[in-house]
């Protein structure tokens, strides 16, 4: 796993907060839940990140 992936996935994160709270503000439940589906996402692709450094050591 290299440095960009683990930028990617945190970027991920992060443009999944903006566009559920984005939504919210907006109204726009379709929005919202599509932000929290792509902050899921790279939350759990972190989280992989972290197993498999803790599983390399």
């Amino acid at each position: 796993m290299n440095f960009e992936d683990r930028i990617a996935h945190q970027v991920q994160a992060a443009r999944g907060n903006v566009k559920k709270v984005l939504g919210r503000a907006a109204g726009n439940r379709r929005m919202e839940s599509e932000g929290r589906r792509e902050q899921t996402r790279g939350n759990l692709k972190r989280a992989a990140d972290k197993l498999r450094d803790a599983f390399k050591r």
